[in-house]
């Protein structure tokens, strides 16, 4: 028997209801959130809603916690491991591990500290050179991986403890090393754009480029036949964005302005997501997480994608330990060591990424590190110690690897993992 284009459309979205167009209004939102949540598909949601929870107990047990300058401080302290977070998320998307991310960033960090104090090099110079070789590092990780076939943890692995090694070799005797606080890499956590207009402007950027981007998927799904969200509901999540960008720009404002630190984060954060997003290269990164040999058969190559993915992460790497050098002024020899790794991999779970492959964003790494970070901010105020701390986060984490393996379960059940 024949089967006609509608029986064929009606199987299709019965088969599938994302290819469904759901009810609008409040109602169509529920019924939405209600199949994505029975679907695994539920995205940053319980992200955001953990980190209001933790936000809220912060604050009601020390009002100084949501003060515009906790909150600035803590919109610096983000930036060096969310820097190098987002480039673990490109290693996750495809399936793999970088455990040597932490002690690149301290190594890069020294080659920085050792050529512009101790041998005079220009500071700019010293900082291409110190990304240069985090970058050098992904190839070589990547060449093992991608290319010899050696497990990525085996390879991380004894790149941790090779570049930790190289660190302690380069920094010598000394121990440590104190860069000028008004130089270039001073500047970058030390500089704040002061004033209402950079902060609100930023706010503005991002409010105004999320519409306008909504809005042209809507045109072109509209265009194609495929269902679309209305224009009332594109400026309800509009809304739901501009008041807590508009927020945060009214908080840092408050104190001394937009922080550089901030600023380079938020713009490598949207960047690098729109790499993922909207290019090609993007597209092949997360074909690898759904399955390397599905995406060999489409025509990815493979070993390339897998290598370029450790370069990214080593050159973030480096520009993360730059910018940790610059909180502290100093490259130290436990720079780059400590629970730097574990908050590094822990921000990018907890935010989203999954540890199969194939999900995530570099928002997950934004959402991630405000989680971990809060909690540090929050323990800090209320004088409890960094052990607790150390539990309290790592029951987070289990909670995000849960969630997230209980999710993946989920979408297998439902024929789309």
């Amino acid at each position: 028997m024949a089967v006609t284009p509608a029986a064929t459309s009606a199987t299709t979205a019965a088969a599938d209801p994302r290819l469904v167009g759901r009810e609008r209004g409040p109602r169509g939102w529920l019924r939405e959130l209600r199949r994505r949540a029975r679907g695994g598909e539920l995205g940053s949601l319980p992200v955001v809603a953990g980190l209001a929870v933790i936000w809220m107990t912060f604050q009601a047990l020390d009002a100084a916690f949501l003060s515009p300058r906790n909150l600035t401080t803590l919109s610096v302290d983000i930036a060096g491991t969310g820097l190098i977070a987002v480039g673990i998320v490109f290693v996750l998307l495809v399936g793999d591990i970088d455990l040597s991310v932490g002690a690149l960033s301290g190594l890069c960090a020294a080659v920085f500290a050792v050529l512009s104090v101790n041998n005079g090099v220009a500071e700019w110079l010293a900082v291409v050179v110190a990304v240069l070789i985090g970058a050098a590092a992904g190839v070589v990780h990547g060449f093992f991986v991608a290319r010899v076939g050696v497990p990525a943890f085996v390879v991380t692995l004894a790149g941790l403890l090779l570049w930790n090694g190289l660190m302690l070799q380069i920094l010598g005797a000394s121990g440590t090393i104190n860069i000028d606080d008004e130089g270039l890499v001073a500047t970058l956590t030390s500089h704040y754009f002061g004033g209402a207009a950079p902060a609100f402007g930023v706010a503005a950027l991002g409010v105004g480029g999320f519409f306008l981007a909504s809005w042209r998927q809507t045109r072109r799904r509209a265009a194609a036949g495929l269902p679309f969200r209305p224009l009332g509901e594109i400026a309800a999540r509009t809304g739901a964005l501009a008041v807590p960008a508009f927020g945060a720009a009214w908080v840092l404002a408050d104190f001394q302005g937009l922080p550089l630190a901030l600023a380079v984060f938020l713009a490598a954060v949207v960047g690098l997501d729109f790499v993922l997003r909207r290019t090609a290269y993007g597209r092949a990164i997360l074909a690898l997480g759904g399955g390397m040999e599905a995406a060999r058969r489409a025509g990815v190559n493979v070993p390339r994608v897998r290598l370029s993915v450790f370069v990214i992460a080593g050159v973030m790497a480096a520009v993360g330990g730059l910018f940790l050098a610059s909180r502290i002024a100093s490259v130290g020899q436990t720079s780059g060591g400590g629970s730097l790794l574990i908050n590094v991999i822990a921000a990018a779970v907890i935010g989203g990424t999954s540890l199969f492959g194939g999900r995530g964003s570099t928002w997950s790494a934004l959402l991630g590190v405000l989680v971990i970070q809060s909690i540090a901010s929050g323990m800090a105020l209320l004088g409890i110690q960094v052990a607790v701390q150390f539990m309290i986060t790592g029951g987070v984490l289990l909670a995000a690897v849960t969630v997230d393996s209980l999710s993946r379960r989920l979408r297998k059940a439902h024929g789309r993992a």
